[in-house]
């Protein structure tokens, strides 16, 4: 097969994945009604192994514009939240796997470094367009929860990393 075909049918994968982890997440019960598991950035923390940078922004796009339409956001101002945390959130993932590499970083600490600095970039929009001065209220929760998701989707994927075949292979193919 191709790397090209290769590579297009990755992505078709795990985009459907981060349609259907929105889908599945948007059904569970929320805390507060802005905070979210962050289960569709499974595939996203998936991919900085087997995608190519380009493919990664797609896919990236894909789980943005895809969960706005699972959830119903795409016209609102949360896609704007949404798009501010989920890019960064997957540059810093994709840089810090690039840079440290899988020996010395591993999907718990990219996990959670995407998980701040998703929840920094949220707070930040937050902070100028709505909660102004009252930031430091929110804030502590909204970081905390983050951190223990982060770490918790972190592990789920180390886990996953060293059982899947399907993960193995593509790592195998792109080297």
């Amino acid at each position: 097969m191709s790397t090209q075909l290769y590579g297009k049918k990755n992505l078709a994968l795990l985009g459907a994945m981060c349609l259907f982890l929105s889908a599945v997440e948007y059904m569970i019960p929320k805390p507060l009604p802005f905070m979210r598991i962050g289960l569709a950035n499974l595939p996203l923390l998936l991919a900085v192994d087997i995608l190519p940078f380009s493919s990664f922004l797609v896919l990236t796009g894909i789980k943005i514009f895809g969960q706005a339409l699972v959830t119903g956001t795409l016209f609102s101002y949360i896609l704007l939240f949404s798009i501010a945390g989920t890019f960064f959130s997957a540059m810093i993932m994709f840089a810090l796997r690039r840079i440290f590499g899988s020996s010395r970083i591993t999907f718990v600490g990219i996990g959670t470094a995407g998980a701040m600095v998703s929840n920094a970039a949220q707070l930040a929009l937050a902070q100028v367009f709505i909660l102004k001065e009252n930031m430091r209220y929110i804030a502590p929760p909204f970081l905390a929860a983050g951190l223990v998701t982060g770490i918790a989707l972190g592990i789920f994927c180390e886990v996953f990393s060293r059982q899947s075949l399907y993960y193995q292979m593509n790592v195998l193919h792109k080297q």
